[in-house]
């Protein structure tokens, strides 16, 4: 009578069929109590032992190595998993990309951060391209500045170049926009009104219309001026906030850095740049004009 052949089963055994060649002659049972010849016997990849399909089991022949297998197989597999010494992004370790507009959090288990090689920071998938981010007009992270010039002097130097520019601009276009009764100002502050732009939940009652503009040699921006309006009782620093935003103006002052990447307003008829704790209703007037500007250096109390 032929032996029986079990189907191959779904599940790791700890047995396996003996060679095909084992088909001419067989072999004998080796569990103590049973001499069953077998055509095709199995073996037992604990103990190495050949058994018949009764005692092909560890439990069916009381194998003395039983587990060896299942603990050979937990190494192996084991070995095949990929070993990672990085933790896995969380909440905790998030950054927000480097692009001034974009609020995206990187670095997270939803959204990657990409490296830019170029200027050295970190961006989301929407603006890793260096195109994307204008990364030819961004000052590289860690980049040396030039030999013999300290941060004090490239401040007075360029304070001294808006000081200048600020009286040109006074004496070329004031006059001009400035009417000399009081009903010409009325009208051109209210044609400064229907053009300007701003938030709709300001009320028209604590609202300041200004002249914006963002200055060429110091910065880029999408639109080089405008009209708008704010709340006269916001700060400096938050009226700059809305203003580059207003212009498209690369904004990284609320991200730390040196003073060659902070923006600074400076006020046209005051001629001064204007602190950032400064109230827009103690320093500006109705129609002002300010201006956005870059790398200019804190601002000094000196003549």
């Amino acid at each position: 009578m032929p032996p029986s052949i079990s189907p191959a089963p779904s599940e790791p055994q700890s047995f396996t069929p003996m060679d095909k060649e084992m088909l001419s002659i067989g072999g004998t049972c080796q569990y103590l109590t049973c001499d069953n010849y077998d055509f095709l016997p199995f073996r037992c990849e604990s103990c190495r032992g050949r058994f018949c399909q009764d005692h092909r089991t560890e439990n069916g022949h009381k194998c003395a190595h039983a587990g060896e297998w299942a603990a050979r197989k937990a190494q192996q597999q084991a070995s095949k998993l990929p070993s990672s010494s990085s933790q896995k992004p969380t909440a905790l370790t998030a950054t927000q990309c480097s692009h001034p507009q974009c609020k995206t959090f990187i670095d997270t288990l939803s959204s990657v951060g990409v490296a830019c090689s170029t200027c050295n920071r970190k961006y989301c998938l929407k603006h890793r391209i260096p195109e994307d981010h204008e990364c030819s007009k961004i000052i590289p992270v860690g980049a040396r500045q030039g030999p013999g010039i300290s941060q004090a002097d490239r401040a007075r130097s360029a304070l001294g170049r808006l000081k200048l520019w600020g009286k040109e601009k006074q004496a070329a276009v004031l006059p001009k926009p400035k009417p000399s009764t009081a009903a010409s100002r009325v009208v051109a502050l209210n044609q400064l009104k229907r053009t300007a732009k701003g938030d709709e939940k300001i009320p028209v009652e604590k609202r300041i219309y200004l002249h914006v503009e963002a200055e060429a040699n110091t910065t880029t921006s999408k639109f080089p001026k405008g009209a708008f309006w704010y709340n006269k009782a916001w700060s400096v620093g938050r009226l700059l906030d809305d203003a580059a935003r207003g212009l498209q103006v690369q904004n990284v002052n609320n991200r730390g850095g040196g003073e060659e990447e902070r923006l600074r307003v400076f006020h046209v008829e005051g001629g001064r740049l204007l602190e950032f704790g400064e109230k827009a209703e103690d320093v500006l007037a109705q129609g002002n004009t300010i201006v956005l500007l870059r790398g200019v250096g804190p601002v000094s109390t000196d003549a």
